[in-house]
């Protein structure tokens, strides 16, 4: 059964980035039969709740955006959440779809699958190759567990349960605390507040020569609805930009698209992360999808947003 716009769609984690940018996506497509539901009226880490609502609900699709996530910081200082939650979330996500009878799934990983030394760019088979990121290793254990989950129930129950993994995502939503945010919105935050408070420099963690890959928001959104109804034997799909920098570059970026000149220290007591982790995102071009926006407008549409709610 293919997905249309009269069909009822579950979003999870629809308040957060990722999960608003499919929201929106939706609604401005014509889709009419979006389901959502408040964090406090259902705690998806409770199984016995989560397999309630789906089956009272039945939705066509299941579109697993929750996630508990964060930056370097908070996925190396609260792994057993990290883990847990994630474990939990996506567990009961998947298994009470299947109780519940429903045939098609989307779940969204991370580029930290992938082995701390790795080729790159990174394709779909170096998967479990050599050993992680002992940085985000819990968060990664949780999210390769969902692919594993999805493919075997694909191969047992003849379901359609999807992966896309997606690199480090920003835009519109994303969150700007310094203890929890990913690398770019903290960046974002970081030189904002410099300017703010007349300082001349900002500190960025490790050496700043680690490569990141970045991708907007709404290219994720345009990903998930384009591959929602494509056919596709592979584990799981790359979806991402194909261009990598330093994470020092992106300070340098941010700094000249606001007109600002400051000096840039490295705190080379924290850890840079995984040296370098660029998706491969051969197999999506195969199958017709690439992403649309440069990095240049996306940022201009994710500092537009950050300011609403820092002015």
């Amino acid at each position: 059964m293919k997905i249309n716009k009269n069909s009822k769609i579950f979003i999870t984690g629809h308040k957060g980035m990722v999960g608003s940018a499919i929201h929106r996506l939706l609604k401005k497509r014509g889709f009419k039969s979006i389901i959502t539901i408040e964090k406090k009226k259902l705690n998806l880490i409770n199984q016995n709740d989560v397999f309630k609502y789906l089956k009272k609900h039945k939705p066509d699709l299941v579109i697993i955006a929750a996630a508990k996530v964060g930056g370097i910081l908070a996925n190396s200082k609260y792994k057993s959440a990290f883990i847990y939650e994630n474990l939990q979330i996506q567990n009961n996500l998947i298994h009470g779809s299947y109780l519940a009878g429903i045939k098609k799934l989307i779940f969204l990983g991370s580029s930290c699958i992938y082995p701390k030394v790795s080729k790159q760019p990174m394709k779909e088979e170096y998967i479990l190759s050599s050993p992680l990121e002992e940085t985000n290793d819990a968060y990664a254990i949780a999210k390769i567990s969902g692919i594993m989950m999805c493919n075997n129930y694909n191969n047992d129950y003849g379901l359609d349960y999807k992966c896309l993994m997606p690199p480090n995502m920003y835009g519109p939503g994303d969150n700007y605390n310094l203890q929890n945010s990913h690398f770019f919105s903290a960046l974002i935050k970081k030189i904002y507040d410099a300017k703010n408070f007349n300082k001349k420099f900002i500190t960025v963690w490790g050496s700043g020569k680690s490569y990141r890959e970045l991708l907007y928001v709404d290219d994720i959104a345009d990903a998930v609805l384009y591959f929602m109804n494509k056919k596709f034997k592979e584990q799981f799909i790359n979806i991402g930009s194909e261009k990598d920098y330093q994470i020092k570059w992106y300070a340098k970026f941010i700094m000249n698209e606001l007109g600002l000149k400051l000096k840039i220290k490295y705190d080379k007591t924290k850890p840079d992360g995984m040296k370098r982790k660029l998706l491969d995102s051969n197999l999506a071009k195969k199958y017709g999808w690439k992403y649309k926006t440069s990095l240049k407008n996306g940022f201009k549409k994710t500092y537009k947003d950050f300011l609403l709610k820092h002015i």
